[in-house]
């Protein structure tokens, strides 16, 4: 893939041009960002596939279906941009022939397709697929991070040689040099300008004004000079951006345009009528929109929305209604409300958001129009365009008294301070919202009083002590005994914001029975983005039920396509697995959360990251990451995040044996009591406050174990008591008890710690027979698990009791890449190519090609080697 930058003029299009003449043997298709189009989802890439959807139907069904909902083709649920864009990668991988996809103009692709043509650009690797992008310097768009060439203007030699080609005379060569300078040798601009110019702009090269202005300005001058027939026409083809001749003459015989406007429009050289209607240049374009009348604008639009077929193009029609409307339409506004649901079912939010804030304009009954100011700023919320939501719940808030609009109004500022970051001013606003929805809809007014729940979560912390209590003191009670499961969550963790654990235990225990049954009526609420279960699980000591929590929020996320909730999802995962000491798949997860981020646009979560390259010790990778996430999350008062990059740093200095750090790091942590970061922290703190001397503060989290044993008595809160006992009390039967309790549960990383613990008291005590047994199996299964800080701790406590032990070089000729380990495990597990490829968004041909260089390293020829291979 390939991205061509330049300036408007300089010579892209020209390129593409070339391309597109040499490519034989390949199946060219193309499209073209046209500005005026930017509000109809989905309608460069539409005109991108076009010559492939006969192949649609050999898609697999959830791709088939998506791509089919986007383009209107068949009915469904709301397609997720993601299965699009694995979509239209194996549509364009389908055939025999190689692909070239030419894209000019791609800064003007509606946000729809831009975002789904960077996701495929991105992820092509095996398939026979070029993917060629044109944009304008200056104006953002959606392909920053792709390869560049930059397009500059000809060397002034050349660009002389140009000019002369097409000036009327001699001209002083001075101002030709002149005219060369400032023109910075763009082939359109020294072609264009002197066609435009007057006698004395030629004579004196005195022209201001930026470049793309004055390529403008000359084109505008040129059909200024045209008859108003022909300027009409070329209006109306501006205006029609299908470049369909069949609508355009349709469209001229309503403006009783006649022939001869055709004759002068190609004469001038603007215009090309052929099978496709094509502008001399994107510039001629807005020059021929920019110079029509107000009146001639409304025409044009009244005749294309006269031809433009309801049936099988209601959108566009509806859009040109709009756009000939001067006054107030209730049917046309109905009509542009229709399309943005439309818009709305094929996932085009940003879109649809148009479309409603147009309708609203034309709205006149004011109850009506606040309503639908509202769906406009929700749908542009939906599709991330945060600001201009923001702008738009002003004029709703103008309308009419009306609780429930006032109380939706309320929730989606609360929602957009969260997706901002703004977690502490997102928790007091949705609580508020969530009062004012009580009583008009239980339902809706329990989902926010869930928001409100999680934003306080996730803004707790030092600077904002009271956030917890003060949002859980405001939840209501049930309404029964047998409440809904999102009520039984609410009330669950309100009582453990309020009361405490120990009263909390038993309600958040039932609420977990609830998600782990699937009778939770919102998972979504439940699993989305660690918010609600994931946590509960892990704060109630039952890892079993995390990682069964973790893989169900990554099915669900794939299986809807959720591109965001599938990140937060592989970082949770990441983040529980990597607890069983299977780092290999952690890291699996950890880069694939990395790889959907860049193909998508999205920031990286980076928090799986973080702890990741904290497990295996690898300060100068970890150390970065977690200052830049303390920074960051002090920044916009997310008091959790910093709990966690604090408990990873930590986590980090016990490996490293920095015992004084870490004490310090796991005290601020402890001290804030995070929910279900206690449970991981406590063992941190307690290990280091041994190892540092500090013997009331491993007394201090052997108290509050205790605690949490009694409300809830696990294999993990029990392995991990008995283990601040034994550092406390250097109690044997206690270090055993360590071991015991925790080998009964899948925390291999903690079985392996608490084995090392024993080993180094062993150690100190002089046993060193016996401590050589358990500091083998801690070194053995550290280093097994690559969690090399602390195996190098377990070396060097065997060195001490007089045992030779080297330490480990990673052979790393063979090692399989997170990706082709991640795909290799699933080949092993029996899933076929196409199966692979729609887990991971990858085409099949790409998992063949990793598979085929996983063999050549594992030294295997089949599938039915993977499974001895990878063991091995």
């Amino acid at each position: 893939m390939l991205v061509l930058t330049g300036e408007a003029g300089v010579g892209k299009s020209a390129l593409l041009e070339a391309l597109v003449a040499a490519a034989d043997g390949c199946r060219v298709t193309r499209t073209a960002g046209i500005e005026s189009e930017m509000e109809l989802a989905y309608a460069g890439l539409h005109q991108l596939c076009l010559p492939f959807l006969d192949n649609l139907e050999r898609l697999p069904d959830p791709q088939r279906d998506a791509l089919g909902t986007a383009f209107g083709l068949r009915s469904g649920p709301t397609p997720d941009r993601f299965l699009i864009g694995l979509a239209v990668l194996n549509l364009l991988a389908s055939g025999e022939q190689p692909v070239v996809c030419v894209v000019d103009d791609a800064q003007w692709l509606d946000l729809m397709s831009a975002r789904i043509l960077a996701f495929v650009a991105r992820r092509l690797a095996a398939e026979s697929v070029a993917m060629v992008f044109a944009v304008r310097d200056g104006i953002a768009h959606e392909f920053e991070g792709l390869p560049e060439l930059p397009v500059r203007g000809l060397d002034d030699a050349d660009a002389r040689a140009l000019l002369e080609s097409v000036l009327p005379g001699p001209i002083d060569p001075r101002v030709r040099d002149r005219i060369v300078a400032e023109t910075r040798g763009n082939p359109l601009a020294l072609l264009e300008l002197p066609r435009a110019w007057t006698a004395a702009e030629l004579a004196d090269g005195l022209v201001t004004g930026t470049l793309t202005g004055r390529i403008e300005d000359g084109f505008v001058r040129r059909v200024e000079a045209l008859p108003t027939e022909t300027r009409l026409l070329l209006l109306t083809a501006a205006a029609e951006p299908l470049g369909d001749p069949t609508l355009l003459w349709r469209a001229a015989e309503q403006l009783g345009i006649g022939t001869d406007a055709a004759a002068e429009a190609i004469e001038s050289g603007l215009i090309e009528f052929d099978q496709h209607i094509r502008f001399r240049h994107p510039l001629v374009r807005s020059a021929a929109y920019r110079t029509a009348t107000p009146q001639q604008r409304l025409a044009v639009h009244r005749a294309l929305a006269a031809v433009t077929d309801p049936e099988t193009d209601p959108d566009r029609r509806a859009w040109h209604r709009a756009q000939a409307a001067v006054t107030p339409d209730e049917d046309v506004a109905a009509d542009l409300e229709r399309s943005a649901a439309r818009a709305r079912a094929r996932g085009g939010f940003f879109a649809a958001g148009i479309f409603l804030e147009r309708a609203a304009a034309l709205t006149i009954d004011p109850d009506r129009r606040a309503d639908r100011v509202l769906a406009a700023a929700t749908a542009k919320r939906t599709a991330g365009a945060l600001d201009s939501a923001l702008d738009l719940l002003g004029g709703a808030a103008a309308g009419p008294a009306n609780p429930v609009r006032e109380a939706e109004i309320t929730r989606l500022r609360g929602e957009i301070a969260f997706d901002r970051g703004h977690a502490v001013e997102a928790a007091r606003t949705l609580v508020e919202a969530a009062k004012r929805l009580e009583p008009h809809d239980h339902d809706q007014a329990r989902v926010a009083y869930l928001e409100a729940m999680s934003a306080a979560i996730w803004a707790s912390g030092p600077e904002t002590p009271g956030i917890l209590t003060e949002i859980a003191t405001a939840a209501p009670a049930p309404h029964s005994s047998l409440a809904p499961a999102g009520d039984l969550l609410l009330q669950a963790l309100a009582v453990r914001f309020t009361r405490g654990y120990a009263e909390a235990a038993p309600q958040l225990l039932r609420a977990l029975d609830h998600a782990r049954e699937g009778e939770a009526e919102d998972g979504w609420l439940w699993l989305a983005g660690n918010r609600a279960s994931g946590i509960v699980a892990i704060d109630l000591w039952d890892l079993d039920t995390a990682l069964e929590l973790a893989a169900r929020h990554e099915r669900a996320a794939r299986d809807s396509g959720a591109l965001v909730q599938l990140q937060w999802a592989l970082n949770f995962r990441a983040n529980v697995v990597s607890m069983t000491g299977d780092l290999t798949a952690a890291a699996a997860y950890v880069d694939e959360e990395r790889r959907l981020a860049i193909a998508s646009g999205n920031r990286v979560l980076g928090i799986g990251a973080m702890q990741l390259e904290a497990l295996r010790g690898d300060e100068s990778a970890a150390q970065p990451l977690v200052d830049a996430m303390i920074r960051d999350a002090r920044a916009q008062e997310q008091g959790r995040m910093t709990a966690i990059a604090t408990y990873t740093s930590a986590l980090l200095n016990n490996g490293l044996a920095r015992y004084e750090t870490a004490r310090d790091a796991a005290l601020q942590v402890f001290e804030q009591d995070p929910v279900a970061y206690g449970a991981l922290v406590v063992g941190e703190l307690a290990e280091a406050a041994s190892r540092t001397g500090d013997t009331k503060l491993v007394e201090t989290t052997l108290t509050w174990l205790t605690d949490r044993v009694a409300a809830v008595p696990t294999d993990w809160s029990l392995g991990m008591r008995a283990r601040a006992q034994a550092l406390l009390s250097n109690d044997e039967s206690a270090y055993r008890a360590s071991i015991d309790h925790l080998g009964r549960t899948a925390l291999r990383l903690e079985t392996a710690r608490a084995e090392l613990l024993y080993g180094e008291w062993l150690r100190r005590e002089g046993r060193r027979q016996d401590a050589r047994v358990h500091l083998r199996t801690a070194h053995e299964q550290l280093t097994a698990m690559g969690t090399a800080a602390f195996a190098d701790r377990a070396r060097h406590e065997l060195l001490a009791t007089g045992e030779t032990v080297r330490k480990r070089t990673p052979e790393t000729t063979n090692d399989l890449t997170a990706q082709e380990a991640q795909i290799a495990g699933l080949a092993r597990d029996g899933l076929t190519n196409p199966e692979i490829a729609a887990q991971l968004f990858i085409s099949p041909r790409t998992v063949e090609w990793h598979l085929r260089k996983t063999f050549a390293k594992l030294g295997i020829t089949s599938r039915r080697q993977l499974r001895t291979a990878l063991a091995r």
